[in-house]
C-alpha cells in the first residue's frame, strides 16, 4: 500500500456537491492499494500513519505524529498511486489491485483507523471525488508498507 501525505491546516472531500469527509489540523492520506497488499500491509501503513513524525514540536522541529498533534486523519482512496510510471507517457495500472480487493483494504484501513484514532474522515471509494486542502509547510511524504 501506498500512502501520499500531506500536513494539512484543512481538507475535505466532496463527491456530487456534499461533503462527504472533512478535518482540520492534521493529515490527508491519498491512499493507493496494490495486487500484492494484504492485512499485514493494512496495519504496516497504518502504523505509520498514526506515528510518523511530522508536526512540529515546541522547537518547530518535526518531531511530533498526528497523535500527540491531536489531528485529524482524512483517508482518501486514489486508485492513481498504483501506477507504473518508469516508462513511457502513459500510466500502466497493471500492479493495481482490482477494485473489490482495493475497496475491501481500503475499507479494513478505515475501520482499524477509527479503532485506533477518534478523528478519521473518508471520501468514498471510486467516487469522482474534488479533494480540497490547505497543505501546512508544504510538507507531502510518500509511505509505503
Amino acid at each position: 500500500m501506498k500512502a501520499l501525505i500531506q500536513r494539512v491546516k484543512r481538507a475535505s472531500v466532496e463527491v456530487d456537491s456534499h461533503i462527504v469527509g472533512r478535518i482540520d489540523h492534521g493529515l490527508l492520506a491519498l491512499v493507493g492499494v496494490e495486487k500484492h497488499d494484504d492485512a499485514t500491509s493494512v496495519e504496516k501503513l497504518l502504523h505509520k500513519l498514526l506515528h510518523y513524525r511530522v508536526f512540529s514540536d515546541a522547537e518547530g522541529k518535526m518531531n511530533h505524529n498526528l497523535q500527540q498533534a491531536k489531528g485529524g486523519l482524512l483517508l482518501v482512496s486514489q486508485f492513481t498511486l498504483a501506477a507504473d510510471t518508469r516508462k513511457g507517457l502513459r500510466p500502466s495500472f497493471s500492479s493495481a489491485a482490482p477494485p473489490a480487493q482495493g475497496e475491501a483494504l481500503f475499507d479494513l484501513l478505515v475501520a482499524q483507523a477509527r479503532t485506533a484514532w477518534p478523528n478519521v474522515a473518508t471520501g468514498e471509494f471510486g467516487a469522482a471525488m474534488q479533494v480540497a486542502l490547505i497543505n501546512d509547510g508544504p510538507v507531502t511524504f510518500l509511505l509505503e508498507s
